[in-house]
């Protein structure tokens, strides 16, 4: 029956998860395609007519990232306009549990510890065959491309941790006689410079400059995606469909399962 149970839980668990992917593709499918050059000659008419500050639209744009100048992401040190690292503990920690008579049971169980993580983003260009435009990618969902995911063997503690331009001072007192350290993993993924891209959000002139960033509206969402706008829709819609798939088999397998326990 427990399995039953568990199986209706992730089922319902995917149903949540259908229904925000759901939103956001209303969100993608509602925003509208463009060019910058349009953009741009509509901000131009409108600050003419009423004056600028004023203005909003949630847009689509298929362009290539330019930058003056990129950041370089912590690890690698790579030219990036956005960049995620974590840094992980892997080891091993001695547990006791006791059985339904009171007997004691010892056992090494593997762990995994986040002890460092980091995300950084700058403004960069959007720039296609018409023009360019500033986008301001905080706060946004944004694809990115895993450049590093590397275990080191670096088992003693009270030292310094080292890779790139990140460094931590070890704790001393996390070693002891119950823990055994494996070693650290060290992961990292960035949105690169000059390469094509498509950006879902709001551009306003508001800042006095036009520009691309989060929409005011909870309702439209604001993404980064290195798929184009074909494929990002044909990708939510085949999630859609795997997550429908799963939620009906989770429930029906998960109530014929307590069914058959009862």
């Amino acid at each position: 029956m427990l399995l039953g149970i568990i199986l209706i839980i992730i089922g319902i668990v995917l149903f949540i998860i259908r229904q925000i992917q759901a939103k956001e593709l209303l969100s993608l499918q509602s925003a509208r395609q463009t060019n910058i050059e349009e953009l741009i000659s509509t901000a131009n008419s409108i600050s003419q007519e009423i004056g600028g500050g004023d203005w909003r639209d949630y847009v689509k744009i298929w362009g290539k990232i330019t930058v003056n100048k990129p950041i370089l992401s912590e690890l690698k040190q790579e030219p990036c306009v956005y960049y995620k690292m974590k840094v992980q503990r892997e080891y091993e920690e001695k547990e006791i549990t006791s059985d339904s008579k009171g007997n004691r049971q010892e056992r090494m169980v593997k762990k995994t510890e986040t002890i460092s993580e980091n995300v950084r983003s700058i403004p960069f260009f959007l720039e296609d065959k018409t023009g360019r435009i500033i986008v301001n990618p905080e706060e946004g969902k944004i694809d990115t491309i895993k450049i590093l995911d590397e275990f080191r063997n670096e088992s003693s503690e009270g030292g310094m941790l080292q890779f790139g331009n990140f460094s931590l001072m070890l704790n001393n007192n996390f070693l002891n006689s119950s823990r055994r350290i494996f070693g650290y993993r060290y992961k990292e993924s960035i949105l690169p410079i000059d390469r094509e891209i498509l950006v879902i959000g709001q551009v306003s002139d508001e800042t006095g400059d036009l520009r691309i960033h989060k929409p005011s509206n909870n309702q439209e969402k604001f993404m980064i995606s290195l798929k184009t706008n074909e494929a990002l829709i044909h990708s939510y819609g085949q999630n859609q469909q795997n997550l429908f798939y799963g939620f009906i088999s989770c429930i029906v397998i998960g109530i014929v399962i307590i069914f058959i326990s009862m």
